[in-house]
């Protein structure tokens, strides 16, 4: 049997590791064997949040970028895979995503799919129906292919420094809520429900056990894959709503819920109208009936006064 030499080489800088492979047939045995190289880790760089929490029965979003020093290429050009870290991706159990769905392992098909263009060097990854065994550690890898049948060439690129790690949550987070001091009845209120998650493609749905109406719903982007979604609820509190208790629930991705309540405390505006329009009416009709008394009274003793001149009194 002829026996083939092979030299491959394993080039580490900074925080990457680049393995370039071509495959040589041998021409008696037909097998295969892979030759590898080194090229300059400097060409690719990749940006991925170390650690994110993820929520079981949730979904949760890594963000992920990468660059050439190439500019963009097409897509029809490149190959994306997300992996264990320490496991070649040759092998379909060690991959939790492949472009090539044949080559996933079986527990992550259906749950994993990248949301970026690789044109656009966007690798993020998202993960649906977590599950507690989903913690990682993942690399992102990329390979050039052929544009022809998508066959690899010897150019690859595996960031095994550039990892995520899953921190694994089996509970969800309880919302903030954020109130005034206290409200006054009869003037504008607003109390914000607030809550952290790593899933900005299934937001958590905020409900309050109140009004409907007047509620604005925001997503905004904290920092490194962490979102925060908030509802703000704006209402005139009446002076029934004192002590009235107010409740804000999440649920996640329609499954695992959790809430926060506050007790709302209403200043009363005092009413003296019990005591102003009895009043009111008392003036008023004083007035009504006393000002004809007095002319009429006047008019009396002025016929009185001549009468008693015409009898010479």
């Amino acid at each position: 049997m002829n026996k083939l030499k092979s030299s491959g080489k394993l080039e580490r800088v900074g925080h990457s590791v680049k393995v370039f492979c071509s495959h040589k047939q041998l021409s008696q045995t037909g097998a295969k064997a892979a030759i590898c190289s080194s090229v300059s880790s400097d060409e690719w760089k990749a940006t991925v949040v170390k650690s994110i929490d993820a929520l079981v029965t949730s979904c949760v979003v890594v963000p992920c970028s990468f660059s050439h020093t190439g500019g963009n290429l097409p897509s029809s050009r490149l190959r994306a895979m997300w992996h264990y870290k320490g496991k070649t991706p040759d092998s379909k159990g060690n991959n939790i995503f492949h472009s090539d769905a044949t080559l996933i392992k079986d527990n992550f098909k259906g749950r994993t799919k990248m949301l970026g263009e690789l044109s656009h060097n966007n690798c993020t990854l998202e993960i649906t129906d977590v599950r507690d065994h989903d913690n990682g550690p993942f690399c992102f890898r990329v390979e050039l292919v052929k544009s022809e049948g998508n066959e690899p060439t010897k150019d690859m690129f595996s960031f095994v420094e550039d990892c995520v790690e899953l921190n694994m949550i089996t509970e969800p987070a309880e919302p903030t809520l954020i109130q005034p001091m206290a409200a006054t009845q009869g003037e504008p209120y607003t109390v914000i429900c607030s809550v952290m998650h790593t899933c900005p493609t299934h937001v958590p749905t905020l409900t309050w056990n109140w009004k409907t109406e007047g509620i604005i719903v925001y997503h905004r982007l904290i920092h490194s894959g962490n979102w925060e979604t908030q509802s703000i609820l704006k209402f005139i509190p009446e002076e029934k709503d004192d002590n009235r208790e107010l409740t804000c629930t999440a649920a996640f991705n329609e499954k695992k819920t959790s809430s926060s309540k506050l007790t709302l405390s209403v200043k009363h505006i005092e009413n003296y109208n019990h005591i102003i329009i009895p009043a009111v009416v008392g003036i008023g009709t004083a007035l009504l009936f006393g000002i004809p008394c007095i002319f009429m009274a006047k008019k009396y003793k002025n016929r009185i006064a001549e009468l008693q001149n015409q009898e010479g009194f």
